[in-house]
């Protein structure tokens, strides 16, 4: 890196073993934190590596050093280099460790679950696999389908929070765009709609409860019944006074 001195933790001892400089001034030199600056002084770190000499590789001056020697607020800065040395791009699938390399299944299979626009080599991209390994685990054919376990790839460390953001951010852009009006089913709503006073009193108000429906009476009808309930009462009367003679 442009602002990285070479070999940071063999420049470090040397600052540390030659120069009066702070912690703070040898770490924000070297890309180091102060506490691991102090444990190489302390001897607890960096054991075993010697120093490199900032002056003879051109990355400090004499006088550099002894003016932020002077004033511990002063930070050193790194000498513009004469060579310019271009960097090696990286190449080919990423490169993931041994120890890792179980866990890409799962990681590839978040990803397809999760993030159903990331296109084959932007996943391979990611975690370093290949192809037929992609398309296995969309399709289940994969030999330990049955035991795959959905993880993210960032906590499982195959990949950066930045990197899959990225990722995430130009499979959106290169998407075909979606009609007008349109919005997919596993897509939340706006905060603004479902935090609104109408939606907010829809939400918890209660439903009005149905009242029972009211017969309507015929007068009528009822009058019809009760004369001939009345008549029937008559004539059981007129029975009982013929038995009676």
């Amino acid at each position: 890196m442009a602002n990285t001195p070479l070999m940071p933790k063999a420049t470090a001892v040397w600052l540390v073993d030659n120069t009066s400089l702070s912690f703070d001034q040898i770490a924000a030199f070297c890309k180091l934190h102060p506490l691991e600056v102090k444990a190489i002084a302390d001897g607890e770190a960096a054991q075993g590596i010697k120093g490199l000499d900032p002056i003879m590789t051109g990355q400090l001056t004499r006088e550099d050093i002894e003016r932020a020697q002077a004033n511990p607020g002063e930070k050193l800065k790194l000498a513009d280099r004469k060579v310019r040395v271009p960097e090696t791009k990286r190449r080919g699938p990423r490169y993931t460790p041994v120890s890792r390399r179980q866990d890409r299944p799962n990681a590839i299979l978040w990803l397809v679950r999760n993030h159903p626009e990331l296109k084959d080599a932007q996943i391979m991209r990611l975690v370093g696999t290949t192809k037929p390994t992609i398309q296995a685990i969309r399709e289940r054919t994969h030999w330990n389908s049955a035991n795959l376990t959905p993880s993210d790839p960032v906590t499982l460390g195959l990949c950066s929070q930045i990197e899959l953001d990225m990722e995430v951010e130009k499979a959106a852009k290169n998407a075909p765009p979606r009609p007008e009006g349109e919005v997919p089913a596993d897509t939340l709503l706006p905060a603004d709609e479902t935090t609104s006073e109408d939606a907010m009193a829809a939400a918890f108000a209660k439903p009005a409860e149905k009242q029972p429906k009211e017969e309507e009476i015929d007068a009528d009808a009822v009058f019809a019944k009760l004369n001939s309930l009345k008549g029937g009462s008559d004539a059981d009367e007129d029975d009982e006074d013929e038995d009676q003679r």
